[in-house]
C-alpha cells in the first residue's frame, strides 16, 4: 500500500475514533502520537489538523450535497472519508482530485456498507463538479 494511501487510513482510524468517542480530534490524535504504536505519518497528521481546521465548513458541504443524508445519520466511516476526502479536494491541490475520490470509494468499500461506495463517490463528484465556486 502506498504511503499516502496508509496515511489517509490512520487519519480515518484517529477521525473516526474521535468521532465515536465524541471527543476532540487533536487531543485524539496527540493521544496517538504519544503511543506511536502504529506510528502515524506526517501526511496523516497533516490530514486530521486540515480536517479539523476546516470541519465546520466540510461539514457544510456534506450536509448541502447529501441529497437524503443528514450528517449524523451517515455511517461513521462515511462521514470521516468525506471529510478527509472534501478536506483534500479543496484544500490540497499536491494531491489529483481522481486520487482523492478514489482513494476515498476503496476505504469506504474495505471499511464500510455495500451502498457507500456509491454514495461517497457521487458525493464527491458533486463537490469536484463545483470545486472552483467552493474553494475560499
Amino acid at each position: 500500500m502506498p504511503a499516502r494511501s496508509k496515511a489517509r487510513k490512520r487519519a480515518l482510524d484517529v477521525l473516526f475514533e474521535a468521532d465515536s468517542r465524541g471527543a476532540d480530534a487533536v487531543a485524539t490524535l496527540a493521544d496517538r502520537l504519544a503511543q506511536a504504536d502504529p506510528p502515524v505519518p506526517e501526511y496523516a497528521v497533516d490530514l486530521v489538523q486540515g480536517v479539523v481546521s476546516n470541519q465546520e465548513r466540510i461539514d457544510e458541504l456534506i450536509s448541502s450535497y447529501a441529497v437524503g443524508w443528514t450528517i449524523e445519520r451517515m455511517p461513521a466511516v462515511d462521514r470521516n472519508v468525506l471529510r478527509l476526502a472534501i478536506y483534500e479536494l479543496l484544500w490540497r491541490d499536491e494531491v489529483p482530485d481522481a486520487v482523492v475520490i478514489d482513494e476515498a470509494v476503496l476505504l469506504v468499500r474495505t471499511l464500510s456498507t455495500d451502498d457507500s461506495p456509491r454514495f461517497v463517490n457521487g458525493l464527491l463528484a458533486r463537490i469536484l463538479d463545483l470545486k472552483p465556486t467552493l474553494q475560499r
